[in-house]
């Protein structure tokens, strides 16, 4: 049995090791892209370029392999979103050597002299996973990216300005482990409609908010131009001021989950009376995201986290609550309830704000279930409007605020 070797190119063949070349030099067959293969005219008896059927590549190998020394060439680290993991996968460890090398995003971080321990790691080369690029915009404050020729620097710029997440700066590292190679940090408005050099690779770091000399006055029951929102997707300034009563935010140091939170306009607020504990500010929407954070900056919450979750699911990472504000929840909103009940802490409560009929009922009937004790409020707030010759009072939805307080935990 001779094992298959797999080597990493590095940047360029001046990256390759003694042992690197070695195992070059003695092969019987060399597989690898066109531009690595060109680097060894000489080397082995027989090659393959690795094109886009990496199953045709896989059977080739396979055919060889008992008999000839297959050698194969890949980017940077084949363990790194390379061909390597497909080798492994398709003959196990016991027949595939993997000689490692540095990746284009190792080296775009060491050009620009930035540590990347706590970077997150994507590939858009050949694939597009909104999704996860999505988690790692709202949940990651430093990013590295290997593009390809359809997601570009460019189009990165621009998914990243349609959604709001404007608060990155761009570093694009062109040609790396070429004489020309450069990394330059470039406004995300100007990536946007620009052309690089390929093949090239982004570094994104979010820019620490701009704080003024000293945060806004926060109090409860701001109202709605304090904050970033959408389209009026905020819970009202009184309705908030009675919510937050609601949760008996008696401590400094509670656990609250702000689930579905909009704007974080009530996450914010009870930042007012949470001083050591933590906040969760969970929500689905990434532009919603955006403003949760942008609110948080701007009053200085420091205690606030948030979380990018798709509701029910995901809550069993998150710290255990004392406190849940669920502000709607739909159609899941039993769901989300059981779910939030398996973590809430002996004792704790639970609130729930709603205007649809259907949830009143839902919501409940869950509290009963769990065995909590119920109390319901209906909040109808008129505002005054101005008219031509005097003022009258508007109304606005009336909203059901449903408080479940769990039982006190038993002695064995």
């Amino acid at each position: 049995m001779i094992p298959v070797t797999v080597i990493g190119m590095g940047l360029s063949p001046r990256d390759l090791t003694a042992e690197h070349l070695r195992r070059i030099e003695g092969a019987d067959v060399l597989v690898g892209g066109k531009r690595h293969l060109a680097f060894f005219p000489d080397a082995g008896t027989e090659r393959k370029e690795i094109a886009r059927d990496i199953p045709e590549v896989i059977a080739f190998i396979q055919a060889r392999m008992d008999r000839k020394k297959v050698v194969v060439l890949a980017s940077g680290d084949p363990l790194f979103y390379g061909i390597g993991s497909a080798i492994l996968n398709a003959f196990g460890t016991d027949r595939v050597r993997i000689l490692p090398n540095i990746t284009a995003l190792s080296a775009a971080f060491a050009q620009i002299g930035m540590p990347w321990s706590d970077a997150r790691l994507i590939s858009l080369h050949g694939r597009r996973d909104d999704d996860t690029l999505l988690d790692a915009l709202v949940g990651h404050h430093k990013i590295g990216l290997l593009t390809d020729p359809v997601h570009t620097p460019a189009w990165l710029a621009g998914f990243m300005i349609a959604r709001g997440f404007t608060d990155f700066e761009m570093c694009v590292a062109e040609t790396l482990g070429a004489d020309d190679e450069t990394a330059a940090w470039v406004p995300l408005e100007d990536a946007a409609g620009k052309t690089f050099r390929s093949p090239n690779v982004v570094i994104l770091h979010r820019t620490p908010p701009q704080r003024p000399g000293s945060t806004p006055p926060l109090h409860p029951g701001m109202p709605e131009a304090a904050f970033v929102h959408e389209r009026g997707l905020i819970t009202k300034p009184e309705v908030r001021a009675v919510t937050l009563s609601k949760l008996r935010l008696s401590r400094p140091d509670l656990v609250l989950w702000d689930l579905g939170a909009g704007s974080g306009s009530v996450s914010v607020e009870a930042g007012l009376f949470i001083r050591t504990g933590r906040i969760v500010a969970v929500e689905r929407d990434p532009r919603r995201i955006a403003h949760i954070r942008a609110n948080r900056d701007r009053f200085g919450i420091s205690r606030m986290e948030i979380a990018h979750l798709s509701l029910p699911e995901g809550l069993e990472h998150l710290p255990a609550p004392d406190r849940v504000f669920i502000g709607g929840g739909g159609k899941d909103l039993p769901g989300i309830i059981a779910a939030a009940a398996l973590r809430l802490r002996p004792g704790g409560v639970m609130v729930v704000n709603t205007v649809l009929l259907q949830n009143i009922d839902a919501a409940l009937t869950a509290f009963a279930g769990l065995g909590f004790e119920t109390e319901v409020v209906q909040v109808q707030i008129s505002a005054g409007k101005k008219m031509p010759w005097g003022d009258r009072l508007a109304p606005h939805n009336p909203v059901w605020i449903l408080t479940g307080s769990a039982p006190e935990a038993t002695s064995p």
